[in-house]
């Protein structure tokens, strides 16, 4: 399988690049020291057109493909981690579920603001005993009089309270059965909550070790309600839905973990040459060209990985395996490459002016976010045809 790049693809990475180094970087330091979203640059991106790649064009997208998608976030990933998962998460963890499994009204209200940019959308999934674990949801919907009454907890949810935060989609409970063996299984439901609903509160922002841009609160829901028609796809289909939008959501993801560690490479490369000891650049050591060598190695392994995770996404193909895969290379690459980079760079390498040392607080959460590197290697093995947990 050939992974060469259409024109087109070239052009949309090349103008992304060039929007990253101009306009995203120059600010990425005063944002993230003031710890705010940049509405500005976000409005750019969606003037050219980001947040709406992977949805068609009578719906206000731009028709392209989750190839094109990624090719963005990488770009935007090796100056401002913060600023390609407001993207990241907007598409394919906001957007996206409507898009899947929405009502075609759903999509008619939703869809085209959220492609333009306009508006940003939320996935409320994980909350104090549920994220790997989706049995543990405690939120709960119960039907009354046509309408969804909820109550519960989320927590770590990203573009969930910013200025154009519009919608959040979350998983609650809406029934239990139980088995013959006498265990509880909960029905698990996707439900679309408007923001600005009565009864539900935005918490404070968290106050994160990296990502300092990337807007992220708990939420809190006390006896929301909204029309029983907010339901998305069927009843009881929630854990499918979100397993299907946590798959997909990896492989951009794993885009952006390649973008974090090239932009890391880049840096360490360009020090690596100007930087002068004893007489000479610090990488004429073969210490330091080794170690660089070994962080392009990541990179392209990287690369590779969601690139192939990506086309079997488009292709209709199974991807599962290789989303993980992808993630799972593409965070360690990215953690990997901080710490190489950072390493390189020295005392320079902990000045928090520094791109690098930016991508060393940011990169953690890499291997966090998404599915923690854990579960990952559950899913991989899983797939393999191992149980990947203990029973």
């Amino acid at each position: 399988m050939t992974y060469d790049l259409t024109p087109e693809q070239q052009k949309l990475r090349d103008e992304v690049r060039d929007f990253a180094d101009t306009v995203v970087a120059p600010a990425a330091y005063e944002y993230d020291t003031k710890r705010e979203l940049p509405y500005e640059i976000l409005a750019q991106m969606g003037e050219m057109g980001l947040f709406g790649l992977p949805f068609p064009v009578e719906y206000g997208g731009q028709g392209r493909d989750y190839v094109d998608l990624c090719l963005a976030v990488e770009q935007l990933a090796r100056v401002d981690q913060s600023i390609a998962v407001t993207l990241e998460a907007g598409v394919g963890l906001g957007a996206m579920p409507v898009w899947r499994s929405g009502t075609e009204a759903q999509k008619r209200e939703w869809i085209p603001m959220l492609a333009r940019g306009e508006a940003l959308a939320a996935f409320g999934l994980t909350e104090a005993d549920a994220g790997s674990d989706a049995a543990g949801t405690k939120t709960t919907a119960v039907l009354d009089d046509g309408e969804w009454v909820i109550n519960g907890t989320k927590q770590f949810i990203t573009n969930s309270g910013s200025q154009i935060t519009r919608l959040v989609t979350i998983t609650a409970v809406t029934g239990e059965t139980v088995r013959a063996d006498g265990s509880v299984k909960k029905e698990l439901t996707a439900i679309l909550v408007p923001s600005g609903t009565p009864g539900f509160t935005v918490l404070p922002a968290y106050d994160k070790v990296g990502w300092h841009t990337s807007d992220t609160h708990p939420l809190r829901f006390e006896d929301v309600r909204v029309p029983e028609v907010n339901l998305l796809g069927e009843r009881g289909r929630g854990f499918a839905q979100f397993i299907q939008t946590l798959d997909e959501g990896r492989v951009a993801f794993a885009a952006l973990c390649t973008g974090a560690a090239q932009g890391c490479l880049e840096e360490a490369m360009r020090y690596a040459k100007s930087r002068n000891v004893f007489g000479h650049p610090i990488g004429d050591n073969q210490h330091i060209a080794f170690t660089i060598a070994r962080m392009d190695a990541r990179v392209h392994a990287a690369r590779l990985a969601w690139l192939d995770a990506a086309h079997r996404l488009d292709a209709g193909q199974p991807f599962k395996l290789e989303a993980s895969l992808a993630k799972l290379i593409g965070s360690e690459a990215a953690m990997d490459n901080a710490r190489d980079a950072t390493q390189i760079f020295g005392g320079y390498g902990v000045m928090n002016e520094n791109p690098v040392a930016r991508h060393y607080r940011d990169s953690k959460i890499l291997e966090i976010g998404e599915g923690t590197t854990q579960v990952q290697l559950m899913v991989i093995a899983r797939e393999l045809g191992f149980s990947g947990a203990p029973r």
